[in-house]
């Protein structure tokens, strides 16, 4: 299992009965990590970016902490961009799903690359806002969960089930 920690720019790796078997120290430009996923390469995908925060990206991290490749920037809203991308799903080519949260979307990126296939969910879809992604890749379905967000507060969530 791997835990992203924002406050101190690591991901943690534990193995299934608790112990913490790596702690991989990111750059200081991968401000606030939220999700993390280990590639069969041994490298990981990692979202980074709160509203307040100057980068909003997903990067390729190679097994020694540094970034190889990463998509995004400033915030926005254009295809290269993301606002506060917060959860990644990874296929069995490594494509990338990432759930860019204040933009009501879920991007398609491509292996390696990083580099934009499509919107996979769009604003226009749903009327409520993506916060997760998993992959079912047996069964080809993308499971978004996403949540209602009203005066202020979060009052019902779902989850919507995609065709890759």
């Amino acid at each position: 299992m791997l835990v992203a920690c924002p406050a101190v720019h690591k991901i943690k790796e534990f193995s299934t009965d608790g112990h913490l078997l790596r702690l991989l120290t990111l750059p200081r430009d991968v401000v606030s990590p939220w999700h993390a996923v280990q590639l069969s390469s041994g490298q990981f995908i990692v979202c980074h970016g709160r509203t307040v925060d100057p980068l909003h990206r997903v990067c390729l991290i190679g097994s020694d902490g540094f970034v190889v490749k990463s998509v995004g920037g400033p915030k926005g809203s254009g295809s290269q961009q993301m606002d506060v991308p917060v959860h990644t799903a990874v296929d069995s080519n490594e494509f990338v799903f990432v759930v860019d949260l204040d933009n009501d979307r879920v991007l398609l990126l491509s292996p390696h690359q990083l580099t934009y296939v499509r919107e996979v969910v769009s604003r226009e879809q749903y009327q409520w806002g993506p916060v997760s992604v998993h992959l079912d890749a047996d069964r080809r379905h993308l499971y978004v969960g996403d949540n209602e967000f009203k005066d202020g507060k979060f009052t019902a969530g779902r989850v919507l089930v995609v065709n890759v």
